[in-house]
């Protein structure tokens, strides 16, 4: 019995010795998808803090460098993230229009502002068949309170 219990104790170890590297490549595969996505929320969240930043009235609608630093801020300084912001204006039936008090003769005129973020996720890994880098970009609009 004791001979029995010794050669099982060794092929237990072969076998772990053969799984090993398999385990441990899916633990990095797993530990490369939790970084891509907290990027990626991150990338999304910072376009919609600059959003709403962007959102709270018509003075902060045309403040572009502060929406771009709302968002950029709200990236928790993650490094090679950018941004980018704009507004502009519809009638409120869809049409589109300058945004001038007058542009809209029988809507009203409504407002929006557009931010885009862009950051590059690198890889800690390089695998086979997959790029060392992925760009991933986020954007948000929102309507302006008036």
């Amino acid at each position: 019995m004791k001979k029995a219990a010794r050669d099982q104790a060794g092929s237990a170890s072969v076998e772990m010795a053969l799984l090993a590297p398999a385990l441990i490549l899916i633990l990095f595969g797993i530990v490369e998808m939790g970084r891509f996505a907290h990027f990626s929320i991150l990338v999304h969240n910072a376009a919609r803090a600059g959003a709403q930043y962007g959102a709270q009235n018509l003075i902060t609608a045309i403040d572009a460098p502060g929406m771009q630093t709302a968002a950029l801020n709200d990236a928790q300084n993650t490094t090679g993230v950018t941004s980018t912001a704009t507004f502009y204006c519809q009638c409120a039936d869809g049409t589109a229009a300058a945004c001038s008090a007058t542009a809209c003769s029988a809507d009203h005129r409504v407002t929006y502002v557009q931010v885009g973020t862009q950051g590059t996720f690198v890889s800690l890994f390089h695998y086979p068949g997959l790029p060392p880098s992925l760009t991933i970009a986020g954007s948000s609009i929102m309507r302006v309170s008036q």
